[in-house]
């Protein structure tokens, strides 16, 4: 059998928990991850994409979207718990998958994490340019809008944007953050996350007083004639364009390493953050589309696009004269700047989380060594931090918001079926390994969680699918090339080079290929001439890799 399927033992993983001189430092409590949790979950979806999910596919239904992303977050979560309690180790669900379903399943999730966490992060950065914009407004600052949004958005001129430098720079600041060392960020996540639960209860309480009946029904607006566009089908997309804001609760596990007492610290910070935010992301989602109507939110230039309960605040107060003025003045500007502030700290756990990941990927071979040198003194990987600085800076500089948000929700998804499956096939494989905490009505559970999962997954737009298989064949490349000859689990026994592990490796991204093709002609077939440049991109993607994947099979074919 070949080297791909070989599982990393739970022995092993569990050595590797345990601190060394040049490991990852203990420091973290099972409070300090429920914050953790918490200050990446609270942020993303209230504050970025949910004007969007709601103005072009939910309306007032967005309130139903997030009860239905939170149901499969449930299922997950639970899943993650457990995995997180028995191998406390850095990497979420690259470990687990390696753990139960062997090196090529690990190696997929692993680069699938990367929209998860980082693209993730670009997505948040965005957003946070959008309401910085706002905030010097209110001072009378007049930055250029230009340089707030990426080429592909507009400003409220209906100019094109050059770069988005503010996500630029926040990028840039939590990175220097994250390689100081993981407790100070844990100290200064703490209290922006005590500040910015605070501002989404004021927000709340405040803003009851202004909704608006009206604004509120119909709750399912009627479906257009075009599926996604309201109705259900635009509620249950809408679900899965959100379903990227409930990440705070699986990046908790990425921190397992540095973590005093994972066994019982992580279930509670994962399940913990996930039940707080669930409730707040529902009534805030209320008051949100019942003080403005949802057609609202996808008016003016596409900086306030990212930017929704900025909109929200400055229609909370008195009509005079056929204008909204703010009964709250104060309240306008606390708000955006405990926003910022709430997403710098989103940013950051995003950013640890794809570091530690890519770390547990680079100590087991699969990537450079650089992703795994640790600081001599911070004790932090601070190469890879410096890494996805400039990665994630590259996303938000030049990548559309509602482009890289859309990527982070499939590659989430993608990332919550795998860690369901794997406690099915680890409860079969083995039964007896001691978990601190099991997920309960297995196997209904887990198949709940890759159902509700995969059923969001398929409401998402063509073009988000073409971009999430274009992706995995990127990463295919880089595993066919380099990951295998360096895999130290798969060259343990000097097995790894064999030609069986290249072919089923090669005959993976031929099927890749061929779904890839079979995207871009149904996309073809659903859009104008304007996307056409995806299906240029789709094309080449597909004639390269045929020769590629046919170059390797011949190669170890006829070795």
């Amino acid at each position: 059998m070949s080297n791909l399927w070989k599982r990393k033992p739970l022995e092993q993983l569990l050595g590797e928990a345990e601190e060394s001189e040049h490991g990852l430092k203990k420091t973290l409590s099972a409070g300090a991850l429920v914050a953790l949790g918490i200050g990446a979950i609270i942020g993303a979806g209230l504050f970025s994409i949910t004007g969007m999910a709601a103005g072009n596919h939910a309306g007032p239904g967005i309130m139903l979207s997030f009860i239905i992303a939170a149901v499969g977050c449930a299922f997950a979560g639970l899943c993650y718990a457990e995995f997180a309690s028995m191998i406390p180790v850095a990497g979420s669900a690259y470990t687990y998958s390696y753990a139960t379903m062997g090196e090529f399943v690990a190696w997929i999730i692993g680069w699938d994490l990367v929209l998860e966490y980082a693209v993730g992060a670009a997505t948040v950065a965005s957003s946070w340019s959008g309401y910085l914009g706002k905030l010097l407004a209110t001072f009378g600052v007049a930055f250029d809008e230009r340089l707030m949004i990426t080429p592909f958005d507009v400003t409220s001129a209906g100019e094109a944007g050059l770069i988005n430098l503010p996500a630029v720079f926040i990028v840039a600041v939590m990175s220097m953050v994250l390689i100081k060392g993981t407790n100070e960020s844990a100290l200064v996540n703490n209290l922006i996350v005590i500040l910015k639960v605070a501002i989404v209860l004021v927000f709340i309480v405040v803003g009851f007083k202004y909704v608006k009946p009206e604004n509120l029904h119909p709750l399912i607006p009627q479906n257009t004639g075009t599926f996604g566009e309201f109705g259900w089908s635009g509620v249950i997309r809408a679900a899965a364009i959100v379903f990227f804001a409930y990440i705070g609760f699986d990046a908790v596990s990425t921190a397992a390493q540095e973590t005093k007492n994972p066994a019982k610290a992580m279930p509670l910070g994962i399940m913990g953050s996930l039940l707080i935010c669930t409730v707040l992301y529902i009534i805030f989602a209320y008051v949100m589309v019942g003080v403005v109507h949802y057609t609202e939110f996808t008016a003016g230039g596409s900086g306030d696009h990212l930017a929704p309960v900025a909109i929200a605040i400055e229609h909370m107060g008195n009509v005079v004269n056929g204008k909204v003025v703010p009964a709250y003045p104060w309240l306008n500007t606390s708000i955006i700047v405990a926003i910022l502030l709430g997403y710098a700290s989103v940013i950051l756990v995003m950013l640890m989380g794809q570091s530690r990941v890519f770390y547990s990927m680079s100590h087991d071979g699969l990537l450079p060594k650089i992703f795994s040198e640790v600081h001599s003194r911070f004790r932090t990987p601070f190469k890879s931090n410096l890494f996805f600085m400039f990665f994630v800076s590259l996303f938000a500089a030049f990548v559309p918001g509602k482009v890289v948000g859309e990527m982070t929700s499939i590659g989430t998804l993608f990332a919550f079926i795998l860690v369901c499956i794997g406690v099915l096939v680890m409860r079969k494989t083995q039964p007896n390994a001691p978990r601190a905490f099991k997920t309960p009505l297995v196997p209904l559970i887990p198949v709940l969680g890759v159902v509700v999962c995969f059923g969001m997954m398929a409401f998402l737009p063509f073009d988000t699918w073409i971009r999430l298989v274009a992706w995995m064949m990127i990463g295919l490349d880089i595993y066919l090339y380099r990951g295998i000859r360096n895999s130290i689990l798969g060259n343990a026994d000097g097995r790894g080079n064999d030609a069986r592990t290249y072919h089923i490796t090669a005959i993976s991204g031929f099927v890749l290929t061929a779904i890839l093709a079979l995207l871009a002609f149904l996309h073809h077939r659903n859009i104008d001439a304007e996307d056409m440049g995806l299906i240029y991109f789709s094309a080449a993607m597909v004639i390269f890799h045929v020769l590629f994947y046919t170059y390797y099979v011949a190669k170890k074919s006829f070795k």
